[in-house]
């Protein structure tokens, strides 16, 4: 199992329900998103599907939460909504596998990988930008 790649694949899920949700329609939206991040990628195994699916219906179940726990923790005058949609849900899934995940993900492996997802796929600020958060958030 690489989970390095499952956790790509995870986030990437996120980032597209970010963008095509319905609430009605939760469970096809989710599976649609998980299925097609997984059939992206001959690498990933079995092992790594449950990994992608525990990840992002856990994350998109606890939403609320791992929003409220990013919101109390960006500077003043900061606004979720404002924050860059690849950098808004590498925290999410991030902020899941600190504070949700059984066993809990240390934070120094969920923080790194973050920052990781965060120079392949954010601006050259997104990297620093979500150690920073994480940082606060693991105190």
């Amino acid at each position: 199992m690489s989970r390095k790649l499952a956790r790509e694949a995870a986030f990437k899920a996120l980032f597209q329900l970010d963008f095509n949700f319905e609430e009605d329609q939760r469970e096809y939206c989710e599976n649609l998103a998980i299925d097609t991040m997984f059939n992206d990628n001959p690498k990933l195994t079995k092992k790594d599907l449950a990994y992608i699916e525990s990840s992002v219906k856990g994350t998109r179940a606890r939403l609320a939460q791992i929003d409220e726990i990013l919101t109390q923790n960006l500077k003043e005058g900061w606004q979720l909504p404002r924050i860059m949609a690849v950098d808004r849900n590498i925290l999410r899934l991030a902020v899941y596998e600190m504070k949700f995940v059984e066993p809990i993900i240390p934070k120094n492996i969920a923080i790194n990988e973050a920052v990781e997802l965060a120079k392949k796929y954010g601006t050259d600020d997104s990297s620093r930008f979500v150690n920073g958060i994480l940082e606060t958030i693991s105190k």
